[in-house]
């Protein structure tokens, strides 16, 4: 089964509360490596969704303009 796709915001949102918690000494020996882990997934899904959103732009810009 495919995973659902989070959307940019929410994956920021999502890696902003990470970081927040690590931070403040809230999160704990026993959620470190599972947080440290989804933090990585989620930077690597904006890391995708950037690369994307450039190629789309790159290609609007570049395509010929219509007379």
């Amino acid at each position: 089964m495919a995973k659902k796709r989070i959307s940019y915001n929410d994956a920021v949102t999502e890696l902003e509360q990470i970081v927040n918690r690590l931070r403040s000494g809230e999160l704990g020996i026993d959620e470190l490596s599972s947080s440290v882990k989804r933090a990585k997934e989620l930077i690597a899904e904006c890391k995708s969704q950037l690369t994307h959103t450039k190629r789309e732009l790159d290609s609007i810009i570049n395509e010929p303009m219509e007379e």
